[in-house]
């Protein structure tokens, strides 16, 4: 990732884009670890450990649990009315025909050749439509955004599903009843509120990507065989919250960084005050790092860069077997393969992209708070590439040829005049793992409207669905 800064030829006008600074960087509020769930657990002292194997087991029995889409017409109608599937008939839809090149006018358009939704995530929301369509009395609820896009989030609020969310106080569940319509998000639930929520008595919909249920499966093995989980991953992601629950011993790594200073302790030893001081918000209750880092297993949180993770990997193999010697290393070190390809799959056609001389600058669309697109557009940066990361295309402003995107850090800037009509352009684009097609779409439509006034879009062209895993 850390390659030289190279120049590449400017496709757009040179202006310098103005900083917005740090009081408009979209940047999630910081909160505990694990969400206080308000009502549902309302004047309970503190629990016992629950079993995430058996818990999730007992979901089942329950008769009010349902995990699996039933690929309802009707909801597949709406999604694709919306625009938060694949498309089947628009731009990004006949690029796929065409090998994933789009010459409009002076514009023409490369895709990435992985890019956009991924299975899981597709599959949570055309649950989420499901759902709606199974229950059109009900109350719905979602345990927080069912993925990163505003978007998809608010066509959900738009049909009476309430999307509850931390802000910073932990999650008010205090006005859902039994019989109401819980959805638990693609990224997961934690184990408390998987537990709660059976107790309660309501319909649950279990959107989990089998990805992320692959992740919890890992923790969970290295808590019935007494290892410490390394978790590889952000410690205030929604997934890593609801993978750290279902382990009991853990402590979260975010970077090659934290995970050296990790092996060092293990190897040599070292201030403790100060390990749980650097680790205070991403270590389980009662962590003691001079005894539980003596059996360690690694899971990850699935959008996080997945070389990284086997380096880390390695890095915990090499340090165990340095310290207890290779007969040794099964009884100190648990490895269990947990990584989604999907993420790594759009960072490597990401990496293939830049390394085009024809492309002048990148586009990446994703949600800001998308943590799969924010490693796009780290690449591209890094790779010395002009990129912009907009989460929508209501970023772009065709009349004054303006832009407002953020950087892969998390600046969010405003450039002006990003755009040079009468020049010619090669634009590279791709979108994170949460991002419908329209949106990819959408964008693009604004970039032929500054470079044409009198575009007026593309015509539909059928092309017929994309298969899924799950058709397979």
């Amino acid at each position: 990732m850390h390659t030289t800064m190279t120049s590449r030829p400017a496709a757009f006008n040179g202006v310098r884009p103005r900083s917005y600074g740090a009081a408009l960087r979209l940047v999630p509020a910081s909160r505990s670890l694990v969400p206080v769930l308000q009502a549902v657990a309302a004047g309970a002292t503190e629990a016992a450990p629950i079993d995430g194997r058996a818990l999730r087991r007992s979901l089942n029995q329950t008769g009010r649990y349902v995990r699996q889409p039933t690929n309802d017409p009707i909801s597949q109608q709406l999604m694709d009315e919306h625009g938060v599937g694949y498309s089947t008939n628009g731009l990004v839809a006949q690029m796929r025909t065409q090998g994933n090149v789009w010459k409009q006018g002076e514009v023409t358009v490369k895709l990435a050749k992985a890019y956009g939704y991924c299975w899981g995530v597709e599959r949570a929301v055309r649950m989420a439509y499901e759902a709606r369509q199974a229950h059109p009395d009900r109350k719905l609820f979602v345990t927080n955004e069912i993925i990163h896009n505003p978007e998809v989030n608010q066509r959900l609020t738009e049909m009476n599903i309430e999307i509850i969310e931390d802000q910073g106080k932990g999650k008010d569940y205090s006005h859902i009843r039994s019989g109401d319509v819980v959805i638990f998000p693609a990224f997961g639930a934690t184990v408390q509120e998987l537990n709660d929520f059976r107790d309660k008595g309501v319909q649950m919909v279990d959107t989990t990507c089998p990805w992320v249920a692959k992740v919890w499966n890992s923790v969970d093995t290295h808590t019935r065989k007494q290892f410490t989980s390394i978790i590889h991953g952000k410690y205030s992601h929604e997934e890593t919250i609801a993978t750290a629950s279902f382990a009991t011993n853990y402590v979260i790594v975010k970077d090659l960084k934290e995970a050296q200073y990790v092996c060092d302790y293990i190897l040599h030893g070292g201030n403790r005050e100060e390990f749980m001081a650097k680790f205070e918000r991403a270590l389980s209750k009662g962590f003691d790092p001079d005894v539980m880092l003596e059996r360690v297993g690694l899971a990850n949180q699935t959008t996080m860069l997945k070389g990284e993770t086997q380096q880390i990997g390695k890095m915990l193999e090499a340090t165990m077997m340095q310290k207890y010697g290779p007969a040794e290393l099964n009884k100190h070190f648990l490895l269990m393969e947990t990584i989604c390809d999907a993420t790594q799959e759009r960072q490597d056609a990401l990496y293939d992209m830049v390394a085009d001389p024809e492309v002048d600058f990148m586009l990446v669309v994703g949600g800001f708070n998308s943590s799969n697109t924010s490693h796009l557009q780290e690449i591209a940066e890094h790779k010395g590439l002009p990129s912009f990361w907009v989460d929508s295309a209501a970023r772009i402003d065709v009349a004054t040829n303006t832009i407002l995107h953020k950087l892969a850090h998390g600046e969010l800037r405003e450039t002006v005049g990003w755009l040079t009509p009468g020049k010619p352009v090669t634009i590279g684009i791709t979108s994170g793992a949460s991002t419908p097609d329209r949106a990819v779409e959408e964008v693009l439509q604004k970039v032929f409207q500054i470079y044409d006034p009198s575009f007026k879009g593309i015509a539909l062209k059928d092309c017929g669905r994309m298969s899924t895993p799950e058709e397979h």
